[in-house]
C-alpha cells in the first residue's frame, strides 16, 4: 500500500509536506521520499528506508536543507519513490500508489517499441513509477499520457507528478483509492488522507472523481481531464486499513467501524446467537472501534484485557528476522490479569486472514487464565487475495485460512461453493466456522455479513469493491 501528500504554495511548501507525509505512515513501512522544486535549487530529492526507523526521524534533517513552493512526499510499501524523470514532457518527479499486475508485459512492449533498456533495482525489478512515467511520456501532454497509462495498466494506479510549474494529481480510474484536495489562503494540496492537511490548517475542497486529473498551483486547482461517475472504492479501507479519523467518500472510518459492530451485535441478538460473556473486547488497534460498537449494541461491558506496548516497538514487523518479529509481537501484548483470569471474553477483530496471529493471541489469553474466548470478525471471510491493491494479498489463496479449509474439505470443487461457505445459515457455512474454531481454539466464531458491511459503510454496493470477500 502507501500514501502521498503534495502542496503548491505561495510560501515554502517543504515544512507542511514533511508533516503531511508523516501523517501517512500507517499506510506503508518500507520507504519514504520527498521531492521539492524551487527556481534557485531546481529539483531536490531524498529517499530513505523506513523499515527500521519512522519517516519523521529519517527526514527531519533533510527537509531543513530543502526549499520550494512546490513539494511532494510519499510513503511506499513497494518501490523507492518519488523518481525523477526526463522526457519530451520535461523534467518531473513521479510517485504512485497501487499495483501493476502486468508490469512485465508493459515493460517488454515499451522496450520493443521505444527503449533499449530500463534502470532496474537490485532485485532486478523495474520500479513501478518508472513504468508509469514511461507510459505517460509516450503522449504529448501529461493528461493524455495519464489517460493512456490508466488504460494500459491492469491493476490500480493513483499518482502525483511534480513539475516546475505545479503538481498533477490523478485518481485511479476505478476510484479504488481516494485523493482529496485541500485549500488554504496561500496554497492547494492533495492527499490520500484528509486529516493530514486539516491539521495543517487546510480545509477540504473536494475529493477527486475516479480517473480525474487535476493540476495544482499556488493559486488554484485546474481540471485537466474530467473523472467518471462509476466507482469501486475498496471497502477494506473502512474495515481495516484506514486511520480512524480518515474520511472516504464522506464516510468517517471510526464511525463506520462503530456502526459495523452495532450491526453485528444486533444481528446476533435477532438470531439468538449472542453468547453469554463477561466482556466485549477489541483486538487493537483497528478491531477496537468495531468492538465498542458491538458492546454498545449488545449492552455487554467493554474491556481491554490486554494492552499493546508500543513505545519501544511501535510496529511488530520492524525487525528483519522473522523469529525476532514473532517474539516482538508476543512481547507487545501485556495482560491485565483481573480482566482475563476466569473470564468469558468475546473479541472483535477487523478480519481473519491466515489465522496465525489470532491463534497466538488466543493461546496467550488461555495461558493467562481465560475461561472462554469467542471471536467475531468485523468483515466476511476473506476468500480471495486482492489483485487490485497492494494489501490483503497472498502468494497463494491457500494461505487464507478460509480457502485452505475449503480446499482441504472439497478440493478444487469447493471453489464453486464459496458463497455457501460465507453464509452462516448453510451446512458449508457452519462447517467453516466450526473448523476455524477447532484450529484456533475458539469457543465460538462469527463473521460480519457482506450485507452488514455494506450497510455499515452506507454507500451503494455497486460503488464498492468487495473482491476479497465475494470475488466481485
Amino acid at each position: 500500500m502507501g500514501g502521498f501528500f503534495g502542496l503548491a504554495s505561495k510560501a515554502d511548501a517543504v515544512h507542511d509536506v514533511f508533516f503531511g507525509t508523516d501523517y501517512h505512515s500507517h499506510l506503508g513501512t518500507k520507504r519514504g521520499g520527498v521531492v521539492a522544486y524551487s527556481e534557485e535549487k531546481g529539483f531536490q530529492r531524498a529517499i530513505h528506508s523506513i523499515e527500521n526507523s519512522p519517516f519523521r526521524t529519517k527526514f527531519e534533517d533533510h527537509v531543513v536543507g530543502m526549499e520550494g513552493n512546490l513539494c511532494i512526499g510519499c510513503i511506499s510499501d513497494t518501490d523507492p519513490q518519488p523518481i525523477l524523470l526526463r522526457s519530451k514532457l520535461g523534467v518531473y518527479a513521479v510517485c504512485t500508489v497501487g499495483i501493476i499486475n502486468n508490469d512485465d508485459e508493459i515493460r517488454n512492449q515499451i522496450m520493443g517499441d521505444h527503449l533499449q533498456s530500463f534502470e532496474v533495482m537490485s532485485s532486478g525489478k523495474v520500479n513501478w513509477s518508472t513504468i508509469v512515467g514511461a507510459l505517460i511520456a509516450q503522449k504529448d501532454t501529461f493528461a493524455e499520457g495519464i489517460r493512456y497509462m490508466q488504460e494500459k495498466v491492469k491493476g490500480t494506479v493513483s499518482l502525483m507528478i511534480l513539475t516546475d510549474s505545479g503538481i498533477i494529481c490523478a485518481r485511479d480510474k476505478d476510484g479504488r483509492l481516494p485523493i482529496v484536495i485541500g485549500r488554504r489562503y496561500d496554497g492547494w494540496c492533495c492527499s490520500f488522507e484528509s486529516f493530514a492537511f486539516q491539521k495543517l490548517g487546510y480545509e477540504t475542497y473536494r475529493e477527486l472523481l475516479p480517473g480525474e486529473i487535476v493540476k495544482l498551483t499556488p493559486s488554484g486547482c485546474e481540471v485537466l481531464s474530467e473523472g467518471y461517475t462509476d466507482m469501486q472504492i475498496c471497502t477494506f479501507l473502512w474495515t481495516y486499513y484506514g486511520y480512524p479519523n480518515s474520511v472516504y467518500e464522506g464516510v468517517t472510518v471510526e464511525t463506520m467501524r462503530t456502526r459495523n459492530g452495532e450491526i453485528m451485535a444486533q444481528m446476533e441478538m435477532e438470531n439468538g446467537t449472542l453468547p453469554d460473556v463477561d466482556y466485549v473486547c477489541g483486538i487493537p488497534d483497528s478491531g477496537t472501534p468495531h468492538a465498542i460498537g458491538y458492546a454498545n449494541g449488545s449492552h455487554i461491558p467493554f474491556a481491554r484485557p490486554f494492552i499493546k506496548y508500543t513505545p519501544t516497538w511501535p510496529r511488530s514487523f520492524m525487525p528483519q528476522n522473522q523469529k525476532m518479529r514473532n517474539q516482538v509481537a508476543k512481547m507487545k501484548l501485556i495482560p491485565v490479569h483481573e480482566l482475563i483470569e476466569g473470564k468469558r471474553l468475546l473479541f472483535v477483530d477487523d478480519s481473519i486472514v491466515r489465522g496465525t496471529q489470532m491463534r497466538e493471541t488466543v493461546e496467550f489469553l488461555y495461558e493467562n487464565g481465560a475461561k472462554e474466548v469467542h471471536m467475531r470478525s468485523a468483515c466476511p471471510p476473506i476468500m480471495y487475495g486482492c489483485k487490485y491493491l497492494n494489501f490483503s494479498r497472498s502468494n497463494s489463496e491457500m494461505d487464507l485460512i478460509a480457502r485452505k479449509i475449503i480446499f482441504e474439505h472439497e478440493g478444487e470443487e469447493g471453489a464453486k461453493y464459496i458463497a455457501d461457505y460465507a453464509d452462516r445459515n448453510t451446512e458449508r457455512g457452519r462447517f467453516l466456522r466450526e473448523e476455524i474454531c477447532k484450529r484456533l481454539r475458539l469457543t465460538s466464531l462469527e463473521f460480519q455479513s457482506l450485507e452488514g458491511t455494506v450497510k455499515a459503510v452506507g454507500i451503494p454496493e455497486e460503488k464498492l469493491c468487495t473482491y476479497c470477500w465475494s470475488g466481485k
